[in-house]
Formats: structure tokens, sequence, C-alpha cells
């Protein structure tokens, strides 16, 4: 999703859109809220919301609702990765975001460093590959052909010739779960640190997975305004 060069963006200037004033949430950071949305950037080996069992209730979701009653999911990361989250304010910004989602109106994009060396020449292209349910694994997926169509676009934007890696930006076309580390996988360089699809030798070339949502878009549910945010990997 591209959106116009004008879209604006969470800066201290803004201030009918953006607030300085943000409450601590327990090692997650606050980067925009407003009446409608809540924008916060996610740790790595935190969950998006609550799993099953009393060990897995501490999540992303119920920090923000501690802080933010109205805070309501509309999208998740997974547990490994870190990036930009966004949280709806209210049932009608809920309804609002979750039609934007559906309908590809809104654009994600991610960074992750992978093993191997690839061309750095930042040419998009496509994997188009269908994901299943891996059932005497699950919750792990496998690309399957009769599985959901995935569409994941990527380039290579540098590589790290020392340590045999390369940066990769990727764009999910459709939202599968584990869509960006089972692509990279099939296309022969998994995620540095990723402990689900890497082999051993590359899981341990990193502490973490090295997969961050970057950057998020999408037009305001309320203001209809255009609006963008960036946030760069510490990796």
């Amino acid at each position: 999703m591209n959106l116009p060069k004008n879209a604006q963006t969470c800066a201290p200037s803004n201030t009918a859109m953006c607030t300085t004033d943000k409450p601590a949430l327990a090692g997650i950071t606050l980067l925009y809220q407003d009446a409608s949305l809540l924008v916060l950037n996610k740790p790595a080996g935190l969950l998006s919301v609550p799993g099953r069992g009393a060990d897995k209730q501490d999540c992303l979701s119920a920090r923000v609702r501690a802080h933010f009653a109205d805070a309501l999911v509309v999208h998740r990361l997974d547990m490994a990765t870190s990036g930009l989250l966004l949280m709806a304010r209210g049932a009608d910004a809920q309804r609002n975001i979750n039609h934007a989602f559906a309908n590809g109106m809104v654009g994600k994009r991610y960074v992750a460093q992978v093993a191997g060396l690839l061309e750095a020449d930042g040419i998009w292209r496509t994997i188009d590959l269908p994901i299943a349910v891996d059932w005497p694994r699950r919750p792990l997926r496998v690309i399957q052909t009769d599985g959901k169509a995935s569409q994941t676009r990527w380039r290579c934007v540098a590589q790290d010739a020392q340590n045999q890696s390369s940066r990769v930006e990727l764009e999910p076309l459709t939202g599968r779960s584990h869509q960006l580390r089972l692509h990279l996988q099939a296309l022969g360089h998994p995620i540095l640190g990723d402990a689900l699809y890497a082999p051993p030798e590359v899981q341990a070339m990193a502490p973490r997975l090295l997969l961050h949502a970057c950057t998020l878009e999408l037009v305001h549910p309320q203001a209809g305004t255009p609006m963008h945010w960036d946030c760069p990997a510490d990796f």
C-alpha cells in the first residue's frame, strides 16, 4: 500500500493527532496515540495476545489495556517478532481497522537478516507459495500445494559478507501465520535466530529471531487522513 507523500507521521508538532504524554507500558514503547488508535513497538519475546495456560497471560494487549481500557486487538505479531503493532480504541475503530486489514488497505513492511548472500540489487520479487497447518507438529506451518494462497514481496538491500548473511525487506500480501519465516526458508535463506524453521547452525547465528515490523501505514479510521509510522530495527 503506497500512501501519498504527505501522509501524516507521528511527530511532536502534530499535536492534534499525536501526544507526547505517553504512559510507560512495562517494556512496550507507545509511539502514537489518539482517540481511535494506538501504535506500539512490541519487543521480541512478548506475546501479542494471551495464550493457553496461566503462564501465557502476560502479553502486549493485557499490558496496554491496563492503561487504555478501550484498546482492542486488530492484528498480531508472532511472539518472537518485534516491531510495530496497532490497536484500535473502541468497537467502531476496531470494525473500521479490521475492514482495512481484510481488504488489503493496511501497508506493512518488515526487515529481516537471513542466512546466505543474496544479490543486493533492491529489486522487488514475489514468493507465491501456499501455506497449510502442519497438523502432526502444530502450531507449525508447512508449504503445501493444497494450502492457503500466500504471497510475499521481498528485496535484498544489503549483504554482510563477514557473517554470510543478507538484509531483506518484506511486504506480506497475505497474512498467514509464520508466512515470512516459511517463505524465506523455502527461498533457501531462513531468518537468523529462527527457532522454528531454521537449521541449528542458523538458529545459533542470533540470540533472537531477526525479524522486525518496521513500517505501518493506513488511512485514519476517523479523520480519513493517510498515516505512516516507521520504527527501525535494533539489529
